[in-house]
């Protein structure tokens, strides 16, 4: 019989963290797949923050509302600077 006098615990598991390059990838094969046009969805995605702008193919809507806007904005600036100004 168990002992009821003890705390008991338990661990909620966390979700493994989203790389931004990675998921910024999977995105936008899930909105070329669709026939989107995906720079301009990603765009009115990060100025608006309209997820519809995000096809829910391949879970790709869901997969980019985990990661803040400032984040995806950043790892598209600096990826730029890297590649055009270094």
């Amino acid at each position: 019989m168990e002992e009821f006098n003890n705390t008991q615990y338990f661990k909620i598991p966390k979700e493994p963290e989203v790389q931004v390059s990675e998921m910024i990838a999977r995105v936008y094969e899930a909105l070329v797949e669709k026939g989107y046009n995906p720079v301009s969805q990603i765009i009115g995605y990060i100025m608006s923050g309209d997820p519809t702008y995000i096809t829910s193919h391949k879970g790709a809507r869901s997969l980019i509302m985990k990661v803040d806007r400032d984040e995806i904005l950043e790892e598209l600036l600096k990826n730029y600077i890297d590649r055009n100004l270094l």
